[in-house]
């Protein structure tokens, strides 16, 4: 008969809680699909997101953290865990929600925040016009109510308010990436739009930021983020950086899509190449695509990503890309696409991206050491 001494009745206790553990605790600290279980490594205490010499890569989806079916496919697709997320959220209609958030965090990703001083249903409604796309970027950019200098002046003051007091109610850093593209012409925020003048945009992004340092949200990373230049709608950024002290992580966006955008093939180097120079010009703070995607209209999506990810250590202090998983204008996505879904895969299975994210993690606000 096995005698119940105190040695082995706390071998047996401790077998107990590491059974609990197994099975009640672990599986919720991580809701990672069973076609990608790299996500499930060791979430880190603490330590710099990403940490040196590492990067991250994220994902924007349709319906965001609404519905996570298409990220669970893209993780799937990538057989990596995606270690951020990107959401949009309208002036117009969107208050402050803090079970989006923790949702994504639940997930091992950080939440970004895409930002925007408009009502998306005047896009959505100008789209269904069947107009050229130049006629709705106009009509869609036409919102005197969210002109930069009302925001500027303290008229949405309220409303700032109630979302940073929900940001900094987290607990844990997000990325907020405002009023994006500012240096097209096809949202209200930009500065050749709406009525808008020349300092605006500067003006209103230090006060929006201003807002929430004074409601000590301080857990916010601030993300800059121009589109790439590839044809007159697109302007320089002299005049539009808010400067180091109002933003953490500098982006930029950009797509290939020969038919949509371009006629020829080009590479990430093309695309980006030249309004990262620009950037670099001004400032040195960490750099993200934060929004990228390829068409395969040419059956060549699955070389440019290739190219793309063998491009991307080359650029200093570039610390993580955002894939579009979405289809919008043309097919983005890489899950349904078995050569994009393996290229994408075979890119990320790298030492450079095998990395995870935790609440605990403070965001890279300086050069990768």
């Amino acid at each position: 008969m096995l005698r119940l001494t105190v040695p082995r009745v706390g071998l047996a206790l401790a077998g107990v809680l590491l059974l609990a553990y197994a099975f009640v605790v672990a599986p919720g600290a991580w809701r990672a699909t069973a076609d990608a279980p790299a996500a499930t490594a060791s979430v880190p205490a603490g330590g710099v997101f990403p940490p040196a010499g590492r990067a991250f890569f994220g994902v924007m989806t349709d319906k965001g953290p609404y519905d996570l079916t298409d990220t669970d496919r893209f993780a799937a697709a990538a057989r990596r865990a995606p270690q951020l997320m990107l959401f949009g959220a309208s002036w117009a209609s969107a208050a402050f929600d803090r079970s989006l958030f923790d949702r994504i965090a639940e997930r091992g990703m950080m939440p970004m925040l895409g930002w925007e001083p408009w009502d998306h249903t005047v896009d959505e409604a100008a789209r269904r016009t069947g107009l050229p796309a130049r006629r709705v970027d106009r009509i869609r950019a036409t919102q005197p109510d969210f002109r930069l200098d009302r925001i500027a002046a303290g008229d949405f003051d309220g409303y700032l308010r109630s979302w940073a007091d929900g940001v900094r109610s987290l607990g844990y850093p997000v990325a907020i990436r405002f009023a994006h593209e500012m240096n097209g012409d096809w949202y209200p925020w930009c500065e050749r739009a709406n009525g808008n003048r020349r300092g605006d945009y500067v003006r209103a992004w230090r006060h929006v930021h201003d807002v929430f340092t004074a409601a000590g949200a301080t857990n916010v990373t601030w993300v800059w983020s121009p589109n790439a230049r590839w044809d007159k709608t697109t302007a320089g950024l002299g005049g539009l950086y808010p400067g180091d002290d109002y933003v953490d992580w500098v982006g930029v966006t950009g797509y290939y899509g020969t038919g949509a955008f371009t006629k020829t093939y080009w590479s990430f180097d093309q695309i980006f190449g030249p309004t990262i120079a620009e950037i670099r010009g001004v400032t040195g703070k960490p750099l993200v695509v934060t929004e990228t995607g390829a068409s395969d209209v040419d059956a060549r999506k699955a070389r440019w990503i290739r190219e793309t990810f063998d491009s991307l250590p080359r650029y200093r202090n570039l610390i993580g890309l955002v894939w579009f998983e979405v289809d919008k204008e043309q097919d983005w996505r890489i899950a349904d696409s078995p050569a994009a879904a393996e290229a994408f895969a075979e890119s990320v299975a790298t030492d450079r991206y095998d990395l995870t994210w935790s609440p605990a993690m403070t965001p890279r606000t300086g050069p990768d050491g």
